[in-house]
């Protein structure tokens, strides 16, 4: 069963309960990311989800640690472009324990100087490694390929000038923007008593929300096509390609998902089998689907050896225009639609996949996740669905680009 709430300060909590188990994985989504940050705020969003961690009014960054691990449980946290999501997983004994330490950290980090400054050291750290790989530098600068330097161009970690810059006023005041109640949702998926976890969600996280309202979060409109390339003495050249395609909203996601399978997401898929299995041009080579609550982009990427990128690239372009004027098999079809439906159902079983999944829905969508409706959906998709979705989206006069590695000049896509 799925039960929904939404408090009058607009907080909102899904449990998702799932008989059988014996875990339960809690999260608070709040609905920002890099995506809402300023030039002088890129990073900060991420800068918080690690400061989070350093020390509350109550419990030291060991203390934390400590008592997640005396009760044989995991806490993390992540960043993205659109959210930031703090959980935690434990046996469903230990619910009102992991929760209370999820919203300690939430409410009353302190956010001090010194731990902030040690702790800008580890993220130029994790900055100085995504350097250190090409495939990381290619994607970031394959989004500011389509979408620039604002919005989803920015890269989450943002620049070290910044981190180095970021003081606990800046927390503080970026927080209050977005940290609102009606910015946030929380998300418990695993075998719980309904009635008692939603006892402890209003008690730790509704009754600790002082009133505000969150901040307008602005759409960046402003795609445009692009070739970008960034010079790197390494081995291989890393080569990106970025096409429009749809937003979260959009009823044609599941068949774009499925065409994304067929062209490009697995060992069977068209790019696989041909940039690698039959030309062996390149190691590795996969496409995948990025979509947003107002738009969405469908990528490409590929790490080539370097006297090889011009005709990788050629046999990439080869493969969109094949899959875009002759669409795609039975087969193929079936292939990838089972793979969808696969994961859908192999997700139910996953108590981390099913907390992020209706605790998503509910974010961006303001939806209940119906799982029966989503594989009825599904189900009714056609072949044709999936070839009016290839040439709409498919479309390599509409593609971005974007090169790292020792050639020192972007590709010519025109």
């Amino acid at each position: 069963m799925t039960f929904y709430k939404k408090y009058k300060n607009g907080l909102r909590l899904v449990i998702h309960r799932i008989e059988g188990l014996l875990s339960v994985t809690s999260g608070i989504l709040v609905k920002t990311g890099s995506r809402n940050e300023t030039e002088e705020e890129n990073g900060i969003s991420h800068f918080i989800e690690h400061t989070m961690f350093k020390g509350t009014k109550k419990r030291t960054a060991f203390d934390i640690s400590d008592e997640i691990d005396c009760v044989g449980a995991q806490i993390n946290a992540f960043t993205s472009k659109e959210l930031t999501c703090y959980y935690t997983k434990s046996t469903s004994e230990h619910l009102e324990k992991t929760l209370d330490i999820l919203s300690d950290i939430f409410f009353n980090s302190v956010f001090d100087s010194v731990e902030l400054e040690k702790e800008k050291g580890v993220i130029i750290e994790e900055i100085n490694m995504c350097e250190d790989t090409p495939e990381d530098i290619c994607l970031d600068l394959l989004a500011e390929s389509y979408y620039g330097k604002e919005g989803l161009g920015r890269t989450i970690l943002g620049p070290i000038k910044n981190i180095k810059r970021f003081t606990r006023e800046d927390v503080v005041k970026y927080m209050n923007k977005y940290y609102t109640a009606d910015n946030v949702v929380i998300s418990i998926a695993g075998n719980v008593d309904v009635d008692y976890a939603e006892k402890l969600v209003d008690k730790m996280f509704n009754q600790e929300f002082c009133k505000g309202t969150c901040a307008s979060q602005k759409g960046y409109d402003i795609m445009e096509k692009r070739n970008l390339y960034r010079s790197k003495k390494i081995e291989q050249s890393h080569i990106g390609l970025i096409m429009p395609a749809y937003s979260v909203l959009d009823a044609r996601s599941d068949a774009l998902s499925i065409a994304n399978i067929i062209f490009g997401g697995g060992m069977s898929s068209r790019l696989f089998q041909k940039v690698r299995e039959e030309l062996g041009l390149c190691y590795s080579v996969y496409s995948y689907v990025s979509q947003y609550k107002d738009n969405g982009v469908l990528e490409i990427y590929g790490g080539v050896n370097t006297e090889n990128r011009d005709n990788a690239v050629k046999a990439i372009l080869e493969e969109i225009e094949n899959f875009r004027n002759n669409g795609v098999t039975s087969k193929e079809f079936y292939r990838g639609k089972e793979q969808i439906k696969s994961a859908i159902i192999m997700g139910r079983e996953n108590t981390a996949t099913q907390m992020l999944l209706h605790g998503k829905y509910l974010c961006f969508l303001n939806k209940e996740l119906d799982f029966n409706e989503r594989l009825e959906r599904l189900k009714n998709i056609t072949e044709e669905d999936v070839d009016k979705v290839i040439k709409d989206i498919f479309n390599p006069a509409l593609i971005s680009s974007a090169t790292v590695g020792p050639k020192r000049n972007a590709l010519k896509i025109k």
